[in-house]
């Protein structure tokens, strides 16, 4: 019995390690896949701002997107038409130093890994503009697409963001996936409503918190963790807590790291 007893004790604590072994391993999956969001949507906001003040002919802009070549953010502009071309790229040594920026305006073909953005993001615009049901958009916000290539899967996010600066929202995002051919396997919203959080300018938070419904998941999502990069700081929050049915996420702003832990463990601190 006594030997029983020892296994079982042993079997519990190696399972309980085990357990915390993939939460660790899922909170670096979730950061990685989160930070990367951020690099290429910060990447769109400065180089919309960089590209439009030295490029006259806004008139033949159809869109852009942004991807990262051999870890250099870029942001990608193209002309209207059937045929799209690359009409110009702004390239960043340092996305949080914006005089490192440069920008090569000829024009060109898309290369093979532009066009495999291009498409997918194309397709899940029309998506986004045929399926009304499922895309939603709110007064003072728009629905900004970000197409990736992620551990060889082909991803278009979509966020909302606000144009409002006390507010910072969580939530009406989607998730569009695609096979190796950028023919469209799945659409689905991350979040099942808009969730904004208001703060006032010059007011410290400790934090903020938002909660998960089951359909949402258990943890803190990639588009979540993009948002508090992008925003926390103006918030000046310190840290962000997810709550789920089982889990709670707990991202350190400061830091730019994430906890995870059972919601059990995170009661009895």
């Amino acid at each position: 019995m006594r030997k029983l007893l020892v296994f079982l004790l042993a079997f519990i604590a190696l399972n309980a390690f085990s357990q915390n072994i993939d939460l660790e391993k899922k909170a670096q999956q979730l950061t990685e896949e989160g930070k990367l969001l951020y690099r290429l949507e910060l990447a769109a906001w400065h180089g919309t701002d960089i590209f439009f003040e030295n490029y006259k002919e806004r008139e033949r802009v159809g869109g852009y997107f942004s991807y990262l070549e051999t870890n250099t953010p870029k942001c990608l502009f193209f002309s209207k038409g059937i045929s799209p071309k690359v009409l110009g790229v702004v390239s960043y040594g340092d996305l949080k130093v914006i005089e490192t920026a440069s920008i090569d305006f000829k024009e060109r073909e898309f290369n093979e890994n532009e066009k495999h953005l291009f498409t997918i993001r194309a397709k899940a615009l029309a998506e986004i503009q045929q399926d009304t049901a499922l895309f939603k958009t709110y007064t003072n916000t728009s629905l900004n697409m970000i197409p990736l290539i992620f551990n060889g899967e082909k991803k278009v996010y979509v966020l909302t963001g606000t144009k409002l600066t006390d507010v910072v929202l969580f939530g009406n995002d989607y998730l569009l996936t695609f096979d190796k051919k950028d023919m469209l396997l799945t659409k689905r919203e991350l979040h099942r409503n808009l969730i904004p959080i208001y703060f006032e300018d010059g007011q410290n938070a400790v934090g903020s918190v938002h909660s998960h419904t089951g359909e949402t998941g258990d943890f803190i999502t990639p588009t979540d963790i993009c948002t508090l990069m992008l925003y926390a700081k103006y918030a000046k929050w310190k840290q962000h807590i997810v709550m789920s049915q089982n889990y709670v996420s707990i991202w350190d702003c400061e830091k730019e790291s994430l906890v995870l832990m059972s919601k059990e463990d995170f009661q009895n601190m």
